[in-house]
């Protein structure tokens, strides 16, 4: 069992004083298997009103506004998670069950039909579509699976700033870079070409893994995975080549970044605004 503790700061300052703004969160984990939230919260300054609902996805929104002139906006969302390992592929025994006719079958389609279709962000180019193939071929979905997505991330470079959130899966397959929102959907565009249903995974981190210092306090970003279903729904780390550990914390899933995007929203009058953004992840257990 882990346990951490995550401050996600996301500031942003105006050019000019905003008389409004519009604005919804999505940055605080939810209890589901193998996480336990033991406290959360998020704070806006300054914030006039808010209010919190589950979305379509499942994930924790927190709406607020901010209803007089302010020249920045900093959103903090703090939680303290435990986590336990999540299963691989084969370890219930319930993805080597899986066959290719399983995931064609009519009832299945139809029921994770949202996560089979391309989107804009995930839309594979022909020539991923074509790797997809060539690694999936002849291997069980499960295996496939695994397959395609290193084979996706042997063929992308892990660049910071090559691309922004805007970016789609076909635009960073052209570069072949990319930062893990990348690698995810292109992961996810060349499942879903299989017939694998797919779905992105927002959340954080501790790069340091099991060697994290109990205490100690690591500055970075948000992180983006995905869950493939064959049986279940399984996680896999394409960006890091591993299965999804006792390190990594679930926040948001959705077909696409756009569904889980962290914080958006819109303001009036302001000018131009510059956003900041600072995770920081200490291990306490």
């Amino acid at each position: 069992m882990t346990r951490l503790h995550i401050v996600h700061t996301t500031r942003f300052v105006y050019e000019r004083p905003a008389a409004a703004s519009y604005n919804e969160a999505r940055m605080r984990p939810s209890t589901i298997p193998g996480q336990m939230v033991l406290s959360t919260r998020l704070t806006a300054s300054p914030s006039s009103f808010s209010h919190e609902y589950r979305d379509y996805w499942g994930t924790q929104v927190v709406g607020f506004e901010v209803l007089r002139k302010h020249s920045e906006l900093v959103v903090v969302s703090e939680s303290t998670v435990d986590l336990a390992p999540r299963p691989d592929p084969g370890a219930t025994g319930v993805a080597d069950q899986v066959e290719w006719s399983m995931l064609s079958d009519p009832p299945i389609v139809d029921r994770l039909a949202e996560y089979l279709a391309p989107t804009p962000a995930t839309a594979p180019s022909d020539d991923l579509a074509a790797l997809a193939l060539a690694h999936g071929g002849g291997r069980s979905p499960a295996e496939a699976a695994l397959a395609v997505c290193n084979a996706v991330r042997d063929a992308v470079e892990y660049v910071p700033g090559a691309t922004g959130v805007h970016t789609r899966a076909v635009e960073a397959w052209e570069q072949r870079k990319g930062v893990c929102q990348d690698i995810a959907h292109l992961a996810i565009g060349a499942l879903r070409s299989l017939g694998i249903p797919a779905r992105y995974v927002s959340g954080y981190l501790h790069p340091l893994g099991h060697e994290a210092v109990v205490g100690e306090t690591f500055v970075g970003e948000s992180h983006a995975w995905v869950e493939f279903w064959c049986g279940e729904w399984y996680p896999y780390d394409p960006t890091n080549r591993t299965h999804v550990s006792d390190h990594h914390v679930v926040v948001a899933r959705g077909r696409e970044y756009y569904d889980v995007t962290p914080l958006r929203g819109v303001f009036a009058g302001g000018g131009r605004s510059q956003q900041s953004v600072e995770v920081a992840l200490t291990l306490e257990a």
